[in-house]
């Protein structure tokens, strides 16, 4: 094997340890940080008292898994190139387009959700989950 060839080898095993531990660290973080009422955890209590933002508990694992997504489909998109493909939107999409699209959608349902419903907002996110799998597969 040549140099060229030999320094181009990617330890993909090492890469998704590496992006499971650090996401798993940052998961850990949120955690360790999140306020705890007699001992459990404060789902609504603010993260940061006084803070300009309402950072609750779930707020921040809300981001955590729109963070962890991203880093996710990066890897994918470095480890296993795309092909754009046409669905039924006549549009070409990619994996990280069906993902906005997704994102998107289920952000709309979910408001949608509230007004017709109210909270908690689990139907609504059952309804997001399908409305994701249907724009991966169709899209």
């Amino acid at each position: 094997m040549s140099e060229a060839a030999s320094a181009r080898t990617v330890r993909w095993g090492a890469v998704y340890a590496g992006a499971g531990a650090a996401l798993l660290a940052i998961l850990g973080a949120i955690l360790l940080a999140a306020p705890r009422k007699d001992g459990a955890l404060d789902w609504f209590a603010p993260m940061i008292p006084g803070g300009w933002m309402a950072w609750t508990l779930p707020v921040a694992l809300f981001f955590y898994v729109i963070g962890s997504l991203l880093v996710v489909f990066t890897i994918l998109a470095i480890r296993f190139p795309e092909t754009p493909r046409v669905g039924v939107l006549r549009i070409e999409t990619t994996r990280g387009d069906r993902l906005f699209i997704s994102l998107l959608g289920t952000g709309f349902i979910c408001l949608a959700w509230l007004f017709f419903a109210g909270s908690p907002l689990w139907g609504g996110l059952a309804l997001g989950l399908v409305w994701a799998a249907a724009v991966f597969r169709w899209v």
